[in-house]
């Protein structure tokens, strides 16, 4: 089938609709054109992003009812195959897939009506076409059509994730993206960079080459340079990017497009000088995206929540213990540990916690020999914060003897805790005697206590037996 380019975009631009018999209309709502996959990629690509949105026109007085779309993919033969999809609601074989969307009021449903599978010996540009029919009971079938297209060769960057340390809030830090083109395959339409960022970071240099989402946490950027088989470059100047107050890490990411196509949600356009590329070594290029970790000089101070062990002796009594975030960054998961030592002359016997509703004895991991610390790991998913960022968690104690003087210790761990003179605290013991019922019936006393009075009974009966004497015969 031979499609033009125009007819393709008037298609599947303008909404297509049509008045049912209740005054439903459909719309569809797919792409005019659609990469398939790159050409380097051949008969090993497979990509399941391809859908058809269905929308129901608003206006309507009934809802649109048993939705189908019919999917002819017969104008791929040569450019592609398709095979069974994620969409459940799909069934077919061959070049043609029906999909099931049921009944909408005032809303849209879409699905990927299958997998499209690349075929060897394409080069980039070679395309064919998908034509789709929507229906329901109710409303006339509306007609679409896409343009499939085998896009330019893959471009890959960094493979190994890149860190950054030491980014002060607020003041610019670099960025330098690079990528190689390892195909046979030239990137005739020219290279695109896509650059992400979170955790608070913001994208802050604006080359007139490059459009930018309104938050500036997210760029786009176009070069007209087509990259050659075998080479691979970075961009001229680095790209700014700064990190928002309190925030202790953020992630960049970014990766290289041969299809370079502005996304719309990057409408804004930098206003300062265009970005080049610069030719550069090609070695460790070989991912399709590449993560940048950046770590602030912000901190999260901890210090240990700490507490004393008090009771009589042979009591068992709880003391809450833990960490507190002093700030001023804020970690969105907890990370870290606190250490504890028991003060001589008690008894851990238990640190009791409840996980997904189930009741655990030990929230920390407990000392391999006599003397060592009780591990407890922030991470482990037995602990939750509370909203004034103290984690803490009971810890049982048996107060087993006085010992005039004792303390024990908790110490904290942060990896982003730059202060490290107050994580150390002192756990003290104020151990008071036994009362004394319990002091008699301590083992020490009582079974002394027992041995005297069985040897007093039997004293007892033996002097008896004697000023009985012996019987007479």
């Amino acid at each position: 089938m031979t499609v033009s380019f125009a007819a393709v975009l008037a298609t599947a631009a303008a909404p297509a609709a049509a008045d049912g018999s209740d005054g439903v209309a459909l719309r569809l709502e797919a792409p005019a054109t659609f990469v398939m996959y790159n050409a380097d990629e051949g008969a090993k690509a497979a990509n399941g992003d391809f859908q058809v949105p269905v929308a129901v026109v608003p206006g309507n007085t009934e809802p649109a009812r048993n939705i189908k779309v019919v999917v002819d993919a017969s104008g791929l033969e040569g450019v592609a195959r398709v095979g069974k999809g994620n969409g459940g609601n799909c069934t077919g074989s061959g070049w043609v897939w029906t999909c099931e969307y049921g009944t909408l009021q005032n809303d849209g449903e879409s699905t990927p009506p299958f997998t499209l599978h690349g075929v060897d010996g394409v080069r980039p540009g070679d395309s064919g076409t998908v034509t789709y029919t929507a229906s329901a009971d109710n409303a006339a079938p509306v007609t679409g059509i896409t343009r499939m297209t085998v896009g330019g060769p893959t471009l890959h960057s960094p493979e190994e994730e890149e860190r950054v340390t030491g980014v002060e809030p607020g003041k610019p830090a670099r960025l330098t993206p690079r990528f190689a083109n390892h195909s046979r395959f030239t990137a005739e339409q020219g290279v695109a960079l896509r650059i992400t960022a979170q955790g608070g970071l913001l994208v802050t240099s604006r080359p007139g080459n490059c459009y930018f989402n309104s938050t500036s946490t997210s760029a786009w950027c176009g070069f007209p340079a087509k990259a050659a088989a075998g080479t691979a470059y970075r961009v001229s100047s680095p790209l700014t990017y700064t990190a928002a107050p309190d925030e202790l890490t953020g992630l960049l990411s970014y990766s290289w497009s041969s299809d370079p196509q502005r996304p719309a949600e990057h409408p804004v356009r930098g206003t300062g000088a265009p970005l080049t590329l610069t030719r550069t070594a090609g070695r460790g290029l070989t991912s399709g995206s590449t993560n940048v970790a950046v770590e602030t000089t912000v901190q999260a101070d901890y210090t240990p929540v700490a507490g004393t062990v008090r009771g009589r002796v042979g009591d068992t009594v709880s003391v809450r213990l833990g960490v507190r975030d002093l700030g001023p960054g804020r970690l969105s998961d907890d990370v870290g540990r606190f250490e504890v030592v028991p003060p001589e002359g008690t008894t851990v016997t238990s640190i009791p916690f409840t996980f997904e509703d189930t009741d655990g004895k030990w929230a920390c991991d407990r000392p391999k020999k006599t003397g060592g610390a009780f591990v407890c790991d922030l991470d482990s998913g037995r602990f939750w914060p509370g909203d004034d960022g103290t984690t803490t968690v009971d810890f049982r104690f048996r107060v087993d003897r006085q010992v005039p003087g004792a303390r024990g210790t908790i110490r904290t761990y942060g990896p982003y805790d730059r202060t490290p003179g107050n994580d150390i605290a002192v756990i003290p013991l104020e151990a008071s005697p036994a009362p004394p019922y319990r002091s008699a019936l301590r083992p020490a006393v009582l079974v002394p206590a027992v041995l005297v009075a069985v040897a007093a009974v039997a004293g007892v009966l033996l002097y008896r037996r004697r000023r009985r004497g012996p019987a007479s015969s």
